[in-house]
């Protein structure tokens, strides 16, 4: 008997994990609703605990449009495992044996670098540029921080630490692959630390070049890194070949 699935079983089997999909981010995002007060003031934390002040609002729905935005979000990210599980369930039956554990060893990982990007955004990038950006130019002009400019600024910054932090796992598959080697990858280095630095005028908000070399440094570690995945990577590519 065939074990082989009907272009029909596959539209079930797809419409069932995407109604699990949807149940859990809407679940998780009336959780995140319900404790809305604690994950705002969580995010409000770095740039505010010192002045014990509050941003502001200037307009009527920006209240409410940032709420709903943080709660998204929030569920959103709690629920990328399940969503990701649900994809490598879907995918799975027409995976090799191999590919199968590259996928149950690397998604955590993938997982892991991303939250340990984040923190490291919220924990050692903000405290030190929101200083700078709420003192800067206090003699001429008083700042008043709007709350959705504030969260934007937070999340976006959250987001891409998150990314830059699977630069390893990307430079792994690469070599994996067989697009890159770990030699040429060294002799690239000179080249990485300089768009290191352009990458950390890009992602952080401010000018300041401690701020800037705050994001640089991990990126150039993660390069570092990346180098030694990378050689791991062509090791198993030539033990498959």
């Amino acid at each position: 008997m065939s074990n082989e699935m009907t272009l029909r079983e596959h539209l079930d089997e797809l419409r069932r994990r995407l109604i699990w999909v949807v149940i859990f981010i809407t679940a998780s995002m009336i959780a995140a609703f319900v404790f809305r007060d604690l994950i705002l003031g969580f995010l409000l934390e770095p740039g505010f605990s010192k002045t014990g002040e509050k941003p502001i609002a200037t307009e009527v729905l920006e209240v409410v449009g940032v709420t709903f935005k943080v709660t998204f979000m929030v569920g959103l990210v709690v629920s990328l495992p399940v969503v990701i599980y649900q994809i490598v369930r879907f995918v799975s039956p027409g995976l090799t044996k191999r590919e199968k554990v590259y996928l149950v060893f690397f998604i955590p990982v993938i997982l892991i670098a991303f939250i340990a990007g984040a923190a490291f955004a919220y924990y050692v990038l903000f405290p030190p540029a929101f200083e700078f950006l709420f003192n800067f130019g206090t003699n001429n002009v008083d700042p008043e921080i709007r709350v959705s400019s504030y969260i934007n600024v937070v999340t976006s910054l959250m987001f891409w630490m998150g990314t830059v932090f699977q630069i390893p796992l990307f430079m792994f598959f690469l070599a994996r692959l067989g697009v890159v080697t770990p030699r040429w990858l060294g002799k690239f280095r000179k080249y990485a630390v300089v768009l290191a630095f352009v990458a950390a005028a890009i992602i952080t908000p401010t000018f300041d070049p401690v701020n800037q070399t705050l994001v640089a440094i991990p990126i150039i570690v993660l390069y570092e890194i990346g180098i030694l995945m990378a050689r791991i990577g062509r090791r198993l590519r030539k033990r498959k070949t």
